[in-house]
């Protein structure tokens, strides 16, 4: 009878190690690597989009997690450069991450996403160059719009709203600029306007007054500026001190929150189209503005959204998947269909398509006493 009981006893021990054993490795954590731009000239971008996914990261862990699963994140540092975005991808794919978030520089995520490629490793960037979603990598998935999208509609404006029948463009020399460039040229050509000054500028340039001189002497009726975050408010506040009176007009870069703060009174009448906003009249956009800014005392532009919203989607995309696995996760992002009424985190409602290119409404502001006014909402384009 003992030696029954004793056996009983051991048997039950054994089961509830197990079961010990099995629940420890279902609350394992989902380990995702964060790559951004955090010093050198992206570390507005990079900070911002930190900081979002950091925000989402807590309110999915304080929730439950997905999955049942936490979320844990390790955050590094690009400095801003590709080769150091290529080493950090090789080692977030030596550490065995489910997922890798960045880098945001497109010059940078187009050499570091053949590493997290090679591993099958699902990438979310928020790059916005063409070219990172046109080759076939079906791994990568943006967090905003990409240039093929965005510039589209940024002409059509142009055109038809400015009445703009040339055009000086202003532009940053590295894979971002270029392919801007390339994208809103040929999207005006389809409009009947034309690019009358073609103005290259190096990535990180302090002084702007001989591309705004040339871009005031081309005498075109607009001017369209497509720079990152610090130089984009250098040109405003150049074009402020040579008079240029011709509506300027760029993409999100141009009149995000940083800009404004940077450049003052000179970032007031600029005018973009953007795809994200803080500012934009949506009760989730607006709540969120608030949580940011209660956790980090500032406002976030959009690569704050850019980084709250990549972490959702993400979650989203887990759920759909129903299980915490690479490839099941890929195949459920494509083709995703996110609502903003099911997931508040989303912000709005987007659908992910099968190249990992997202579609949303978007905006038309401009800064008016220094901050974003939307003047026109622009449908989904699958809702055109």
């Amino acid at each position: 009878m003992t030696f029954h009981r004793r056996s009983i006893l051991i048997a039950c021990s054994s089961l509830i190690l197990g079961l010990g054993a099995v629940g420890a490795q279902a609350a394992e954590p989902i380990k995702i690597a964060s790559i951004q731009e955090l010093s050198g000239t992206g570390a507005t971008a990079g900070t911002n989009f930190k900081n979002g996914m950091d925000l989402a990261i807590k309110e999915i862990n304080a929730s439950g997690g997905v999955l049942g699963r936490q979320i844990d994140v390790t955050h590094s540092d690009t400095q801003s450069n590709p080769g150091v975005a290529k080493g950090l991808a090789q080692k977030a794919v030596d550490d065995d991450v489910f997922a890798v978030f960045g880098p945001g520089f497109s010059g940078s995520i187009l050499v570091s996403m053949s590493e997290t490629k090679r591993a099958q490793i699902p990438n979310f960037t928020g790059g916005e160059a063409a070219s990172i979603t046109m080759q076939g990598n079906p791994y990568v998935f943006r967090t905003s719009f990409g240039q093929q999208v965005s510039m589209p509609k940024a002409a059509r404006y142009l055109a038809q709203n400015l009445k703009a029948k040339t055009v000086a463009v202003i532009f940053v020399n590295n894979d971002f600029g270029k392919g801007g460039r390339d994208m809103i040229t040929k999207a005006l050509e389809g409009y009947g306007a034309k690019v009358v000054a073609d103005i290259s500028t190096d990535p990180g340039k302090l002084d702007f007054s001989a591309p705004v001189l040339q871009a005031k002497q081309s005498n075109a009726d607009a001017v369209f500026v497509y720079l990152n975050e610090e130089e984009s408010a250098r040109c405003l506040r150049e074009l402020k001190k040579q008079g240029v009176s011709k509506p300027i007009f760029g993409e999100t870069t141009l009149t995000g929150q940083k800009v404004i703060e940077l450049a003052g009174e000179a970032a007031n009448g600029a005018q973009a189209h953007i795809g994200l906003s803080v500012d934009a009249p949506v009760p989730t956009m607006r709540a969120f503005r608030a949580r940011f800014e209660k956790a980090y005392k500032y406002v976030p532009d959009h690569n704050g959204i850019k980084g709250y919203t990549s972490v959702y989607l993400f979650k989203a995309g887990l759920e759909k998947a129903g299980k915490v696995d690479r490839a099941a996760l890929v195949k459920a992002l494509h083709g995703l269909k996110v609502s903003a009424a099911q997931y508040p985190g989303a912000l709005m409602d987007v659908t992910i398509n099968e190249n990992g290119d997202l579609d949303r409404e978007s905006f038309i502001v401009e800064v008016r006493n220094g901050k974003q006014e939307v003047k026109e909402i622009l449908p989904a384009l699958s809702k055109k």
